[in-house]
């Protein structure tokens, strides 16, 4: 009789941890809600903002500006999407890449950092999103270009 016990016992701690896994592999993109908001860094090359919002369960929509004097000098959206278990950063810059998305893939993601990755892309190969404080993010990108790793960070306070 012990043992019938013991066995329905493993069998209930199983089907628990199976769910809990589940759940949380289709919860990627709540690893991301630190990044809903708006946020923006004065440079002296002129004004970095972004912005994220919750679109749904299983995604969030991204805006990215470079706005000099009152000329924008870069402008994309990204859409942070889980599809599975997997968790995508697609961005659309206007006039590069025929204006058509770039796949980067999560490899990383964390309390406080969200990396993606997609080594086929030309630069950069390498975005990733990591929260300093509540109110503070650095965003970066990387990259082997001519044989050489680059990259640029972009720290932002939220407005």
């Amino acid at each position: 009789m012990k043992n019938i016990y013991t066995l329905a016992f493993v069998a209930l701690l199983t089907i628990v941890s199976c769910k809990k896994t589940e759940n949380s592999a289709k919860d990627k993109i709540k690893t991301a809600d630190w990044l809903i908001g708006n946020w923006e860094n004065q440079l002296e090359q002129g004004t970095l903002s972004e912005s994220w919002e919750k679109a749904n369960d299983s995604t969030f929509n991204g805006k990215s500006f470079f706005i000099k004097d009152k000329d924008t000098l870069n402008n994309e959206t990204i859409v942070l999407s889980q599809k599975g278990n997997d968790l995508f950063y697609i961005p659309v810059v206007q006039g590069q890449n025929n204006n058509e998305p770039v796949i980067f893939k999560m490899t990383k993601a964390d309390a406080k950092q969200l990396v993606f990755e997609n080594p086929k892309h030309d630069f950069p190969q390498k975005i990733s999103y990591t929260k300093i404080t509540n109110d503070s993010i650095v965003a970066a990108i990387s990259g082997v270009v001519n044989g050489k790793t680059e990259g640029e960070s972009y720290p932002m306070k939220r407005k």
